[in-house]
């Protein structure tokens, strides 16, 4: 038993990065300020953002990620 909790607890460790949440700034991604975040200021710092993520994103089908759907996004590749 000791060992399948050593284990798990090994396994929980190298994979919590995989399930790191987006801590990027609202406001820094926002660069034009009007409350919302395009495509172009999405792959500004998502330089590997297609689209079709973008559009996933997008829960309202606005055309642009409120503070809300960003934060749906995975943390940006460094």
């Amino acid at each position: 038993m000791k060992k399948i909790l050593i284990s798990v607890a090994a396994l929980a460790l190298a994979t919590s990065g995989a399930f790191a949440q987006n801590t990027v700034d609202f406001a820094t991604v926002d660069t034009d300020g009007n409350g919302t975040v395009s495509l172009a200021e999405a792959q500004a710092v998502w330089k590997d953002l297609t689209e079709d993520a973008f559009k996933a994103a997008d829960a309202d089908g606005s055309g642009e990620l409120s503070a809300e759907e960003l934060a749906t996004l995975p943390a940006p590749a460094q």
